[in-house]
């Protein structure tokens, strides 16, 4: 049970913000090569001969699935911090009882 809480926070996290990362990386790399990058339509970017344009449009355009991922995300760890937070009182309170019965 404590490996479904621990993969339903960060899984839920990592899902959440991956689009974002995504978008991050991009803007990132199109800034450090000069390249013009948003998200009307894709801009040539060169880097050792070979054109980043479509990949870095498309990592950019994928930060829309951010309005999809967040709130899945955010909902799969919120249900993982509720799970981890019943299962650590139940436990304390077994603890607890077995302590009074000795």
């Amino acid at each position: 049970m404590k490996k479904l809480v621990k993969f339903l926070i960060y899984g839920g996290i990592l899902f959440a913000i991956s689009p974002i990362i995504s978008l991050l990386i991009a803007g990132t790399v199109a800034n450090v090569l000069g390249c013009e990058l948003h998200e009307g339509f894709t801009n040539p970017c060169v880097l050792a001969g070979a054109d980043l344009g479509e990949l870095l449009y498309f990592m950019s355009v994928a930060g829309w699935f951010a309005l999809f991922t967040l709130p899945i995300g955010v909902g799969a760890a919120f249900i993982g911090l509720v799970i981890g937070l019943v299962r650590l009182i139940m436990a304390r309170r077994l603890k607890g009882e077995a302590s009074i019965a000795k």
